[in-house]
């Protein structure tokens, strides 16, 4: 009797099954189109798919800072197609390269960056300024007009619940603050100064948002070189200037520079300098809980280096979120835990007006016990994911950021009161992922030690 090995080769050897073709065809796919004509037919579907988007949503919306958003977004988003038309055309003159490269794109998402976010974010700021009560989502009133003024009051921002239940019914909702305590900091320059258009939280969102983006593409370009700026082109776009960032970001956005320091992590992971993606992902987990998943997954990273480099990660991943949480928890945690528990898991005294109709929140509304239902489906994503990063912890910070990508999308998908704009958690995180390889420090640059493997070169040394 013949014996065939079994080993890795031989695995390699098999037949994929028709989840793994099907992931391989769609990924030739995505990279065909991405590809095409040095990236540019891609820039010019997403600029279109974008006008088409902010014209439905100037129509269509019912709600009024969208509306507003879509109607000056419409324009920036059709004046980049028409740019792109033209690199199209001009891409085999001589001057191609000038014309329609790597930089010339990178230039062109800056232009519609200010188009379609820092434009209509200004005018709307102006407008709330000037007394508009329609000119901000839920998120940007919370934070200006009650945590940072409460947290200087009282040491709290969070109102407890007998102080809820005393508000006018209509203004209730307005009285949770469901993030961290870190977020009532954007609310302080509206605090200190009064009200004005450079005083509105989603000003100091999209400075911190910039700041960390801005961090995390420098860091990456200085690893990949000029070979991959053509994925980090993508990947800012994606992060950027697809409507579902710059809707966000122009009407509300507190989960912007959670998201952008979490990519800022991953990126100082990739180069082997955890201490500092420590502090980023700290940070990030300091403003909102959804930060606290890509914690987790950046600890089980950092352990496949040694036991240094995850006590980098902790240092900064866990102390600044403590450092946060435990002194408003002294004034009241019970306030505390209304808040940022309670209310987002529907124990508040009004709903959470984050409904859109995904498959947690219509299992929720329409099955029998579906609240019950799409809590045990969540569970069971997190009890999947948690025993991968158990038997496979991620070796790379490219396998981390597929991790949290696929687990901030079974939240999204999955609970109860979620919105289509957390979505922007897993595109961002996807498309990050090219980047993270080109700009990943090989394993084979660590070193051992009595502490466990450390980075060989680098900053962390």
């Amino acid at each position: 009797m013949t014996v065939t090995a079994a080993g890795p080769a031989a695995r390699q050897r098999r037949p994929a099954g028709p989840a793994r073709r099907w992931r391989a065809v769609a990924t030739r796919r995505w990279v065909q189109l991405d590809r095409s004509a040095d990236g540019l037919v891609g820039d010019l579907a997403l600029y279109l798919l974008s006008a088409v988007f902010a014209a439905v949503t100037a129509v269509a919306s019912t709600l009024a800072p969208h509306r507003a958003w879509g109607a000056v977004a419409v324009v920036g988003y059709a004046a980049a197609a028409l740019v792109v038309v033209g690199q199209l055309v001009v891409r085999r003159a001589a001057a191609r390269q000038r014309l329609t490269g790597g930089v010339a794109r990178a230039w062109l998402t800056g232009v519609t960056w200010a188009a379609v976010v820092a434009v209509p974010l200004v005018l709307q700021a102006e407008q709330r300024a000037d007394g508009r009560t329609d000119r901000a989502q839920e998120e940007v009133v919370v934070v200006d007009d009650g945590g940072a003024s409460r947290l200087l009051a009282d040491g709290s921002p969070y109102l407890s619940e007998q102080q809820i239940a005393e508000l006018p019914a209509d203004e209730r909702l307005l009285g949770y603050l469901p993030y961290q305590p870190g977020m009532a900091i954007f609310g302080l320059p509206r605090a200190l100064a009064g009200t004005g258009w450079w005083t509105d939280a989603r000003v100091w969102f999209a400075v911190a948002t910039l700041a960390a983006l801005a961090a995390a593409l420098t860091l990456a370009r200085r690893r990949a070189g000029p070979a991959g700026d053509r994925v980090l082109v993508r990947a800012a776009q994606l992060s950027t200037v697809l409507p579902i960032a710059a809707l966000a970001m122009s009407t509300g956005g507190d989960d912007l520079p959670v998201l952008a320091l979490a990519l800022l992590a991953l990126v100082l992971c990739a180069g082997g300098r955890y201490a500092a993606a420590g502090t980023a992902i700290g940070a990030a987990a300091a403003l909102k809980l959804f930060a606290w998943p890509v914690l987790l997954v950046l600890l089980c990273h950092a352990a496949t280096r040694g036991r240094r480099a995850m006590g980098r990660v902790a240092a900064g991943g866990i102390t600044l979120p403590l450092l946060a949480l435990l002194p408003v928890a002294v004034v009241d945690h019970a306030a505390l835990i209304h808040n940022v528990l309670g209310f987002p898991l529907g124990a508040g005294m009004v709903s959470s007006p984050a409904a859109s109709p995904l498959p947690g929140m219509l299992i929720a509304t329409w099955m029998p016990g579906g609240r019950i239902v799409a809590g045990g489906l969540l569970l069971l994503a997190g009890f999947a994911i948690a025993v991968r990063l158990v038997r496979r912890p991620p070796q790379t910070a490219a396998t981390a950021a597929l991790i949290c990508g696929l687990g901030l999308l079974a939240a999204t998908l999955l609970l109860p009161s979620t919105r289509f704009g957390y979505l922007l958690y897993p595109v961002a995180l996807f498309s990050w992922v090219p980047v993270l390889r080109v700009a990943e420090v090989p394993a084979q640059a660590f070193a051992p030690d009595r502490d466990g493997l450390v980075p060989a070169y680098g900053p962390d040394r």
